[in-house]
């Protein structure tokens, strides 16, 4: 099992200053995610077993007759692609503990199984993967067994089996217009001209899917440990590091390192807007604090994006560590607080009244200044809801 390691957060401030300076102009690269390991689900009580659990509606990933179905674009491809759904496990009191990434594997005609080579899995029993935090693997597994009670469901670690990758840069989060729903890339998910025949070349149905929670995230999926997936070309594998930098630079956080275990609250941390929460689905562990937050409307903290710099707006790197105090230099009052550190970029909760003042500073630092950045794929309303209902108060 993988473990994920505090260092992850800082790595060598010259890696980080060539691959900074280059970022908006970063092809498609791919990285295996070593922090993220995965997880089988199979039985008849599975969807239903989620469905009480997580903030997310997985049903979609149910019995593929009876949901709404997109065939692949090339008529040689027999799978049928479902797309993923991304989710997280709450604490009773409605307090983030885990993220995952749900996938139901492609159905081929003729059942194999999921290396290709052997008879599949009985045509009745559900099949569901989960991409989940590595570090928490064996204490969520707990968790889950916990929940399962009675259920007809089987939960168990493939993290010796299968990878969970990502396939991100620029230009991947254009669609094209002539893009179908679902087309190959690596048997499913995007579509990619240039890669379509090598993806194809691969028989075992294991997709690349756009990233459930926004496309400029790119593509993600998991594949077996023993397979290198489609598309995947050596000059084009780069660091875990470099996938953690571009998710900064988009304000998204991921996994318990980044979104405080049984502290955070995950409308506050954006997971609304990552398509990670359904607000009609009914109950599911947590859901009573999330509907009441989401039904008042106001959300007085989120999740931004930091740049860090010097007086002369010169960045700083290597200076600023999570849990760092973001203050406003003026007045000395706590805005809010650095929850990932990269270099001189961060991700940070601030009070959104305060987070765009530009006179923020980090405690104890002050020859360090933190610039918030407003992601552009925010809803224009966070902003608009949160302002007027400072002026009505």
């Amino acid at each position: 099992m993988h473990r994920f390691k505090q260092s992850l957060y800082f790595f060598k401030p010259n890696a980080y200053r060539c691959f900074s300076t280059q970022l908006e102009n970063a092809g498609p690269m791919a990285t295996h995610l070593k922090t993220r390991s995965a997880i089988r689900f199979t039985g008849p009580d599975t969807v239903k077993f989620l469905q009480g659990l997580v903030t997310n509606d997985v049903r979609r990933l149910g019995d593929p007759q009876d949901q709404d179905r997109t065939t692949l674009a090339s008529s040689n491809v027999p799978f049928v692609s479902v797309p993923p759904v991304y989710a997280a496990l709450l604490t009773p009191q409605g307090r983030f503990l885990y993220d995952m990434f749900l996938y139901r594997p492609p159905r081929p005609d003729e059942k194999l199984d999921r290396t290709g080579s052997g008879p599949g899995p009985d045509p009745g029993e559900l099949e569901l993967f989960a991409d989940v935090d590595g570090s928490e693997l064996d204490e969520l597994l707990q968790i889950l067994k916990k929940y399962r009670l009675r259920s007809k469901v089987h939960i168990e670690s493939v993290a010796d089996d299968f990878c969970c990758w990502q396939r991100f840069g620029q230009n991947l989060d254009q669609k094209s217009s002539v893009e179908p729903e679902a087309a190959s890339l690596g048997w499913g998910g995007g579509f990619d001209c240039s890669g379509q025949s090598s993806a194809q070349g691969n028989n075992r149905g294991w997709l690349w899917y756009r990233d459930p929670r926004l496309d400029c995230l790119g593509f993600r999926g998991i594949f077996p440990s023993n397979i290198i997936p489609p598309l995947v070309e050596a000059d084009k594998e780069t660091n875990e590091e470099n996938y953690l930098l571009w998710r900064l630079e988009k304000g998204v956080a991921e996994g318990s390192a980044e979104i405080p275990k049984g502290e955070a609250v995950p409308l506050e941390y954006n997971l609304a807007g990552l398509n990670g929460i359904s607000f009609d689905k009914g109950c599911y562990v947590g859901q009573e604090l999330i509907a009441r937050t989401h039904h008042r409307g106001v959300i007085r903290k989120r999740l931004l994006p930091l740049k860090f710099v010097n007086d002369s707006g010169k960045e700083v790197e290597q200076k600023v560590a999570p849990r760092s105090e973001v203050v406003d230099a003026p007045s000395g009052k706590k805005v809010g607080t650095v929850t990932t550190a990269l270099g001189s970029r961060g991700l940070g909760l601030l009070r959104l009244d305060e987070a765009f003042k530009g006179s923020l500073t980090i405690r104890d630092l002050d020859d360090v200044k933190a610039r918030a950045i407003k992601p552009e794929w925010w809803p224009a309303d966070w902003l608009l809801d949160h302002q007027e209902q400072t002026v009505a108060a």
